[in-house]
């Protein structure tokens, strides 16, 4: 988990998926609340390729840190608060 949290572009992705309204334009397809962000749109804003993003997210998903959700061709993103609160209480427990 701590690789996982380490990488500042990754710290970002989470942050930015806190509050998508404010972080990212309005999408074609999909909530951004309710649906998660678009791997795209995630791509743009960090200003990377889209594999590069999708290795990004691939690691958030598996520390199960973000969930997926798959419309239509689309992977859209948000975070699993659940997950994060209990990772949070884990490491401020291992202090």
């Amino acid at each position: 988990m701590s690789d996982t949290l380490a990488n500042e572009r990754r710290l970002q992705i989470l942050t930015w998926l806190k509050q998508p309204r404010a972080h990212f334009p309005p999408q074609v397809d999909g909530d951004l609340v309710r649906d998660g962000v678009c791997g795209l749109l995630i791509a743009e804003k960090l200003g990377v390729s889209q594999p590069t993003a999708s290795k990004h997210l691939r690691i958030l998903t598996q520390a199960g840190l973000v969930r997926t959700n798959r419309i239509k061709q689309w992977t859209f993103y948000k975070r699993d608060e659940k997950r994060i609160a209990e990772v949070k209480r884990a490491l401020r427990s291992a202090w």
